[in-house]
């Protein structure tokens, strides 16, 4: 998540946690993110699965290539032992599309945080979920907090849990976990795919350490650019956006089935 024009530098600090590291100053037309780094923690990341990789970007597992052309539809026609922990876990979830997550998140365009930089309704559902309950601690140690807090990654958490695909499509108020749990799930790659969760760094930096935010991919423009639906843009709402390829990381890929 990117620094939001409408916070301070007090307001970051009081919900992050001791050990920080200095937010750097990314774009002001973007949105704000939690800056903080987990130094060899383990935590229950997004969706459950996989446990926090190591801190160091190096050490985290490279995407399957061979898996990830399946990880769209579900990869239903490969032997178990060839499908990823997401794809296994799919078989027991609603058949949900790619084209049908892209609905739900393009019904909230429009919906504007409150002059706090909070007030929405992601905001109000991830303070009640349990996943808050797991990551207060490494995001200050008050749920309260979580009230205006910069909410790209909330937006895109909802939306999975929406569509009732959250164990495959992971949650988390913070990009850069996010960002690792689709790479430790082997699924995290390079290709615009539609339905695809899109991480930002503004620097144009490759490091999961430096993403500033995350959105949803609806489609691949074919000219170095792709259309994206994010919340907490710098206008403080949900909007749709054409973004440069340049500024992204990477992307994970949840389990889609038509």
């Amino acid at each position: 998540m990117g620094k939001h024009r409408r916070t301070s530098p007090a307001k970051i600090r009081r919900i992050l946690p001791v050990k920080t590291r200095p937010a750097a100053s990314p774009s002001p037309t973007t949105g704000r993110r939690l800056t903080h780094v987990l130094v060899g923690a383990s935590v229950t990341l997004a969706g459950g699965v996989a446990a926090s990789p190591p801190a160091h970007a190096a050490a985290l597992r490279p995407a399957l290539p061979d898996v990830l052309a399946g990880v769209a539809g579900g990869a239903a026609d490969l032997p178990a032992s060839a499908r990823t922990p997401l794809q296994l876990i799919a078989d027991g979830l609603p058949r949900v599309s790619a084209d049908e997550v892209l609905s739900i998140a393009a019904s909230q365009i429009g919906v504007e945080e409150d002059d706090e930089g909070g007030g929405t309704r992601f905001h109000r559902w991830y303070m009640n979920s349990y996943r808050a309950a797991e990551t207060v601690t490494r995001d200050g140690g008050a749920i309260r907090g979580y009230a205006n807090a910069p909410w790209c990654a909330m937006f895109v958490s909802w939306v999975g849990e929406r569509a009732g695909i959250r164990p495959v499509f992971g949650w988390d108020a913070y990009t850069v976990t996010y960002a690792q749990w689709f790479r430790a799930n082997g699924h995290w790659g390079t290709a615009a795919e539609r339905g695809a969760l899109v991480f930002f760094d503004w620097k144009r930096g490759d490091s999961l350490y430096g993403i500033d935010h995350v959105g949803l991919v609806e489609k691949d423009n074919g000219d170095g650019t792709i259309t994206t639906i994010e919340g907490n843009t710098g206008n403080g709402k949900v909007e749709r956006r054409v973004r440069p390829k340049a500024e992204v990381v990477g992307y994970g890929y949840p389990v889609y089935r038509a």
